[in-house]
């Protein structure tokens, strides 16, 4: 199964347990690309919403969003029933037709990496914007932590599944770096913008299993490995006082559609 798949299976607890995007990344989206309340958008990989809902909260619901997952597509249909104007659709979005379509804003929660290849991606949105349009692509980025706890979640994936040891992840400096580098690619797309937001959630070591079950790469595990690895996880934080203080970023990337 590829990565993007395996969030279909759990559209309930990706949605209970991932934590939502701050406000301000919203706030800063509508300021940077300047749109209108009826102006459209495009959501690339709505998953259950979370993003949609974001703008919907603020009055920006003229809303297009092209999701992969049969089981959130229609989860994100419920959860946004009493929205009319947002308009979920099940397919693909590299072979979704919307050609005719124009659109002043394409939006894209933690969902726009499994577009391949990203050239042909960024290439589409650049055809389906205004010349007016611009892009928020934005991103959640675990931030490692090397505190007692953490090191000793960090042997339990040494042992089970070391391709997970979050040591080994590139920094958010090189991240930013290689999605700017795409963005800007082709000269598609012109003054980037880049914003981090750093923020700490707290979880019990049921609540940290119930997350860590909505990542992919977790997910394509072997169960059996995942057991013993979700088994130390969970003994590792009880005996370190119960509580998970996990940090993270979202990173936004905005750029405006380049009409040479």
């Amino acid at each position: 199964m590829e990565r993007k798949n395996t969030f279909d299976e759990i559209a309930g607890e990706y949605d209970k347990y991932r934590p939502s995007y701050p406000a301000q990344l919203f706030t800063d989206i509508l300021e940077l690309a300047a749109i209108n309340e009826s102006d459209s958008i495009l959501e690339i990989g709505c998953g259950t919403g979370q993003a949609t809902k974001g703008f919907v909260d603020f009055g920006f619901d003229n809303l297009t969003c092209i999701e992969l997952g049969q089981n959130l597509a229609d989860f994100t249909r419920e959860k946004l029933r009493n929205s009319p104007n947002v308009n979920i659709i099940n397919s693909p979005f590299e072979t979704w037709k919307g050609e005719k379509s124009s659109f002043d804003l394409a939006i894209s929660g933690t969902a726009f990496h499994f577009i391949q290849p990203q050239e042909d991606g960024y290439r589409k949105v650049f055809d389906l914007l205004s010349d007016k349009g611009s892009i928020a692509f934005f991103w959640t980025i675990h931030i490692p932590s090397f505190d007692d706890v953490s090191n000793r979640i960090r042997e339990s994936y040494k042992r089970n599944a070391p391709q997970l040891d979050d040591s080994q992840n590139p920094t958010i400096e090189k991240i930013i770096d290689e999605r700017s580098v795409l963005t800007l690619k082709d000269g598609l797309f012109k003054e980037l913008k880049v914003k981090q937001y750093i923020c700490n959630h707290s979880y019990t070591a049921n609540e940290y299993i119930s997350l860590l079950n909505t990542n992919s790469r977790h997910r394509l595990i072997p169960e059996d490995v995942r057991f013993e690895l979700f088994g130390e996880i969970i003994t590792a934080i009880e005996e370190h006082g119960g509580t998970l203080i996990k940090p993270q970023a979202v990173v936004l990337f905005h750029a405006k559609k380049n009409i040479k």
